[in-house]
């Protein structure tokens, strides 16, 4: 399947009756806007677009942002995301890293390695181009001038209306055919129809604010259908890729890849969705998905049109998550982008493909719809202290979570009042910028370009002049000295995480983080925590401190024969008496034991031993149930 279906070549344009040249005239007729939203209005009434129809297809393309004049994954720019087929850029697919692929120590590690990473090929579709032909502008004034760009898509709206024989009607419904063109399938034009209807605000990347009213009157039907192979929603068009199941030596039936087969939810419940981006690009991703010597994954989510592949089934385990208790008990889904680039290219029809295929899954999986159990990559344990530092960070702090329950229908809200013993982080995604490092590769120190957030940043004092709190786990080298940059999380506490209030002062909020107090401003102008009810596990009395774990096992009893005891390495970090942290969910032991191609001797082991998941850090962790006490905080 093309990345997008904006294939054909541009011919000779007529617009409405007018040339190229005429158009151009007339675009700059008038005066010039002076806000986003009138760039908008303007360019609707030039190429006799709907302005509800322009502005929901450039909702779903970026969400209004102009991303800083940057690319896309897939050569777009701009508000309109128009692509620009002359771009060829080449990256290295990162992801892999330094986690072991499966995080288990039942048998010896897989170290597989990776093809190598091809450069996106050149595509076909030249919106960019098509447009420069139509309105006159040049090419890079529709690749760095919002207002262009904006002028660019409404004027290739209208060519596709026109190519279909229709009219430029004053009725959004009637432009179904050219919505499915511009977005490249059904699902998409189902969705900016979806927009339309609900309507939609915020503040661009630039500070413009732009709205969208709501107009439920407007209907039409999306006609996606998906693979019936695929485990999706029926109306997102999902496509079935699979990941091979495959014996690598012939001799050795514990040298296979990419994934282990199994029987789940009937043998495990699975309790977790994680959230990756890929460090990479789309094609590579699923070339590499399907490569028997890497590893494996559930669904991959492209970034330009949110199509959604799926890899491996539910019932079986993916090697996603770099631990492999939560393997075991999760699904993966990765997105297409990058980290350090987020703020820009985690596209609206991404994150709206994404939440309605985890609403799917949560629905059929009994999975809550909490921060607790749809986590990212970035919020998995490590199994063990050695393993800590080099865990993933991605989906990173440019991912909107408060957005993204939104569309998963469980917006995230106070629950309490705003001295309430435990908080959940909420800062508003668009105010919320922090001064990041490490977004250009080339000049690591430099700050990345200014853009809204979900993560806030940790201090040891009320203090913005205080140092960030230490991660003694992701840098043991420097004592667990933290920093800025956009890929260390070890000083963050992100949208959506719930934690036990340690102190207050003025404006500055403490949490429990990690085994020591960590401060961060809350002012009430401008909150970026809430109050909400909970539980909070402490010491039991007498107790000097807690040890916490990665992995949620069995007691050794519970093993039976030929299974080898899995060790319960306490991490690190201290919990000691005295301080508190949120809980979150709840295990009883249980292990996947997965040894053999075959599946010779495979079963799941379950114990008695039960544990409380806790938001201890950015990651959560574990704590066994005797160990603590539970307290109801409000």
């Amino acid at each position: 399947m093309s990345l997008r279906g904006r294939t054909l070549v541009a011919a000779t344009v007529v617009l409405a009756g007018l040339g190229t040249g005429q158009a151009h005239a007339q675009q700059h007729a008038g005066p010039s806007p002076t806000t986003r939203q009138q760039v908008y209005a303007q360019a609707a009434q030039t190429y006799h677009v709907p302005e509800n129809l322009l502005l929901a297809v450039s909702y779903l393309e970026s969400r209004w942002d102009a991303n800083q004049g940057r690319p896309s994954t897939s050569g777009g720019f701009g508000p309109m995301h128009l692509v620009d087929g002359t771009l060829v850029p080449s990256a290295e697919h990162l992801a892999g890293g330094q986690e072991d692929p499966r995080g288990d120590t039942a048998r010896p590690a897989l170290h597989p390695t990776a093809p190598a990473a091809a450069a996106r090929t050149t595509r076909t579709a030249q919106t960019l181009q098509e447009a420069a032909r139509i309105t006159g502008d040049s090419p890079n004034a529709l690749r760095t001038d919002p207002a262009a760009n904006i002028r660019g898509g409404a004027a290739l709206l209208a060519r596709y209306q026109r190519d279909l024989g229709r009219s430029l009607s004053a009725d959004p419904a009637a432009w179904y055919a050219a919505t499915v063109r511009y977005g490249g399938g059904d699902w998409f034009a189902g969705q900016v129809y979806d927009v339309i209807r609900t309507g939609a605000s915020r503040t661009t990347d630039d500070g413009q604010r732009v709205a969208l009213a709501a107009d439920p009157a407007v209907r039409t039907e999306a006609k996606a259908a998906g693979d019936p192979e695929t485990e999706c929603p029926k109306d997102l068009g999902c496509e079935w890729l699979p990941a091979p199941y495959q014996l690598l030596d012939p001799n050795d039936q514990t040298n296979y890849g990419n994934h282990d087969l199994g029987d789940r939810p009937k043998s495990q419940k699975i309790d977790y969705i994680v959230i990756h981006d890929t460090e990479g690009y789309y094609p590579n991703d699923v070339q590499m998905v399907q490569d028997p010597t890497y590893l494996g994954w559930n669904y991959t989510v492209r970034s330009a049109d949110g199509h959604v592949a799926q890899h491996l089934k539910a019932k079986d385990v993916g090697w996603q998550a770099g631990n492999w208790y939560i393997n075991s008990k999760s699904i993966g889904i990765e997105h297409e982008g990058f980290l350090a680039q987020g703020g820009t290219w985690y596209t609206e029809a991404m994150y709206r493909s994404s939440s309605e295929l985890v609403r799917y899954l949560a629905r059929r999986f009994q999975i809550p719809l909490d921060r607790a159990h749809i986590i990212g990559h970035d919020n998995v344990p490590g199994t063990t202290p050695s393993g800590v530092s080099g865990m993933h960070e991605d989906p990173g702090p440019y991912w909107d979570w408060a957005h993204y329950f939104d569309l998963l229908h469980r917006p995230l809200h106070a629950t309490a009042g705003k001295n309430s013993g435990e908080v959940m982080i909420l800062p508003d995604y668009d105010k919320n910028v922090v001064p990041y490092t490490g977004c250009d590769s080339k000049n690591p120190s430099a700050l990345c370009p200014p853009h809204g957030g979900g993560s806030i940043m940790l201090r040891t004092e009320p203090s913005d002049d205080a140092p960030l709190v230490k991660d003694i786990g992701k840098h043991p080298t420097t004592g667990g000295t933290a920093t800025m940059s956009v890929y260390d999380h070890s000083a963050r506490a992100a949208t959506g995480q719930k934690y036990a209030v340690a102190d207050r002062q003025g404006d500055w909020t403490a949490i429990w983080y990690l085994g020591q107090k960590a401060w961060f401003h809350n002012p009430a102008q401008q909150r970026t925590a809430v109050g909400v009810r909970g539980l909070v596990a402490v010491a039991k009395p007498g107790a000097t401190s807690v040890p916490v774990y990665g992995r949620a096992y069995p007691e050794p009893e519970a093993y039976p024969a030929g299974v080898p005891v899995q060790s319960l390495t306490p991490m690190q970090y201290t919990f000691a008496a005295g301080q508190a942290y949120a809980v979150v969910g709840s295990e009883r032991g249980e292990y996947y034991y997965a040894k053999n191609f075959d599946r010779s001797g495979s079963t799941v082991v379950r114990g008695e031993l039960k544990y409380y998941e806790i938001q201890f850090g950015h990651r959560v962790y574990f704590v066994k149930a005797d160990d603590v006490d539970l307290k109801p905080v409000w």
